[in-house]
């Protein structure tokens, strides 16, 4: 399975963004998704994961602000993000991360 995350662009502080990741192939055996972002230089931070089951985790840098979910049916993730703030500016990526596959980023910028 390629995974490859599209919706990045750039948004004021305070704005929102969706990202959709679409699976080239069915993710329905896939037991956790989830979202990372990257820097130049920097650490992967995981940010967000979704299991089969529906359950979801957040780094503390997002909780409360970022939504993840996935739709077996149309083998997308999906990573809504309110709130932005300067910080959340990254390339973000698709990951299962059990099975160590990503696809290509979408860059995220935020305005301050």
């Amino acid at each position: 399975v390629q995974l490859q995350a599209s919706g990045g662009g750039l948004v004021q502080t305070g704005g929102s963004l969706r990202l959709s990741c679409a699976a080239s192939g069915s993710i329905t055996s896939i037991d956790v998704l989830g979202w990372f972002r990257q820097n130049p230089g920097k650490p992967r931070e995981y940010i967000a994961r979704v299991s089969t089951g529906g359950i979801t985790t957040y780094a503390s840098s997002v909780k409360g602000r970022f939504t993840v979910s996935r739709d077996n049916a149309k083998n997308t993730i999906y990573l809504q993000m309110n709130n932005l703030k300067p910080e959340d500016s990254a390339f973000y990526y698709c990951t299962a991360p059990f099975l160590n596959i990503f696809g290509q980023g979408t860059l995220v910028t935020v305005s301050s």
